[in-house]
């Protein structure tokens, strides 16, 4: 029976371009949506724009507009960048949409009827120069556990989670002002109390890779767990708290609820039924995120799609991220590379294949070496793939195919009985090892060409039959590589 499958990547904050770094998790997401087409399931692969937080407020009152404007602008943008790499989504939408509203006020009764949010009053970053609280996005110090510099709010590289206020000389990314501190009421979720269902959840199953597993064993369930803040005091952008007026929900609450928000406008467009999608046991729901946002995705959203009575995730896809010969992106390197300006100097097909050949099921970072880059592109696609095509194209225009298949010694066999070693390894999301195998049947079928040498053949108007049986032969074996390819 066909699978019934729900796919979404990580929501891009409507903030700034796409870059290679993004473009990491998106690739990998579409290759394995297109796979999963490929095998006849129903597959459906959402996305939106992240649009609400302080960051947003403060650059379109910088630029003298509204928030839906830059919002827009940023969603068209977007989009034209991943379909310019050839990334498809079924819908795409935006967390800024009455749907997201009305289901976090849903999701918010939920944790209110069961008892799970409390008020508190307390102390937090303020930035004096653009009068707002920060977020713990927008603060970055020193970490207090391993003194590392210049890190996030909430988190270190060292994997130790703390408050933005034990940060040692923190600093506000919006202005780079020292931020001050300020009392506000807020509201929390107490996570504490659902330590038993989180603890099972990540015990039990595949949900998880193993590495995440055992990392939020050790770092986050092996203690109590700390209640989550998830209101904001104004001025801010987003949905105000309907029982807590002047509050408003923390970006980090209703991104998530925007996955099903887009599930619900793509239903309405598709005569369709989102319970079918979100409260349905027998729909499978694959989350692909970065290692960055892990907590969020695999603590508190489960929490809250279990309290709110919709279906757990099946899978949470975690990645690393991407360096540039082998050092952290650089925009004074050069090395920040935005999508639009890859695209005026080569093909996004190379970086979805280069992706592809290093991408694993693993939690790994992936590094694009520009030389290895440029050497993969032009060994494997042009080398071996294209090179198998070109070599007899211009004879086939000529002769035209065989009426049969002609004898190949074996090569079109062989590269069909591979079928289900490269299908299970795209399931499995190991796309490295898919293209080893693709190129080995590549690395067998030129030497055919080689030897049969169709170049000399034309010459002789007695061996065209011949020249046609390799033409065929070489076709279709080229026809072969670009079915598996075609995820890619």
């Amino acid at each position: 029976m066909p699978r019934k499958i729900l796919v979404t990547s990580a929501l891009p904050y409507a903030n700034g371009p796409i870059h290679l770094g993004h473009l990491v998790e998106y690739i990998q997401t579409d290759i394995w949506v297109r796979y999963q087409k490929l095998r006849g399931n129903q597959c459906i692969y959402l996305c939106a724009d992240d649009t609400h937080g302080t960051a947003i407020m403060i650059r379109a009152r910088n630029e003298g507009r509204s928030e839906e404007d830059l919002i827009a602008s940023m969603s068209e943008s977007h989009q034209r960048d991943f379909a310019n790499f050839g990334i498809e989504f079924d819908h795409y939408g935006s967390t800024n949409s009455e749907e997201n509203r009305e289901l976090c006020a849903q999701f918010w009764c939920s944790l209110r009827e069961a008892g799970l949010v409390t008020e508190s009053t307390i102390e937090q970053l303020y930035d004096p120069e653009a009068e707002t609280f920060l977020a713990d996005r927008f603060v970055r110090g020193t970490c207090p556990k391993c003194g590392m510099t210049d890190q996030a709010g909430d988190n270190c590289n060292c994997g130790h989670t703390y408050s933005p206020t034990d940060l040692i000389d923190p600093k506000s990314t919006l202005s780079g002002a020292t931020p001050v501190l300020k009392s506000a009421s807020h509201l929390f979720v107490e996570l504490e109390k659902l330590r038993g269902f989180l603890t099972q959840w990540v015990d039990q199953g595949d949900h998880l890779q193993s590495e995440v597993a055992n990392y939020l064993k050790g770092h986050f369930l092996s203690d109590e767990l700390r209640n989550w803040d998830v209101s904001r005091p104004a001025p801010y952008f987003g949905f105000e708290i309907p029982d807590s007026p002047g509050n408003y929900w923390y970006v980090w609450f209703d991104a998530p609820i925007g996955y099903i928000a887009t599930t619900q406008q793509w239903c309405v467009a598709n005569g369709q039924q989102l319970d079918d999608w979100w409260k349905n046991d027998h729909c499978e729901i694959h989350h692909f995120i970065g290692k960055d946002i892990t907590y969020f995705h695999t603590l508190f959203w489960p929490g809250m799609l279990h309290t709110a009575g919709y279906c757990l995730p099946t899978k949470v896809h975690i990645h690393g991220f991407l360096t540039i010969n082998g050092e952290k992106m650089s925009k004074s390197k050069g090395t920040f590379i935005a999508a639009e300006t890859y695209l005026k100097h080569t093909q996004p097909s190379y970086l979805r294949y280069f992706y592809a050949s290093k991408l694993t099921p693993r939690v790994e970072d992936l590094d694009l070496g520009v030389e290895e880059f440029a050497q993969k592109v032009n060994t494997d696609l042009v080398g071996k793939v294209v090179n198998l095509a070109s070599r007899v194209g211009k004879f086939a225009h000529q002769t035209g195919l065989a009426e049969e298949y002609p004898d190949d010694g074996g090569l079109f066999e062989e590269g069909a009985k591979a079928g289900d070693e490269i299908a299970a390894a795209y399931e499995a999301k190991d796309y490295a090892k898919a293209i080893r195998r693709i190129m080995e049947l590549a690395d067998a079928a030129n030497p055919f060409v080689e030897h049969a040498k169709p170049w000399e053949m034309k010459k002789d108007p007695d061996r065209y039959e011949e020249l046609q049986a390799v033409c065929t032969v070489a076709l279709n074996l080229f026809r072969q590589l670009a079915i598996y390819l075609s995820p890619v």
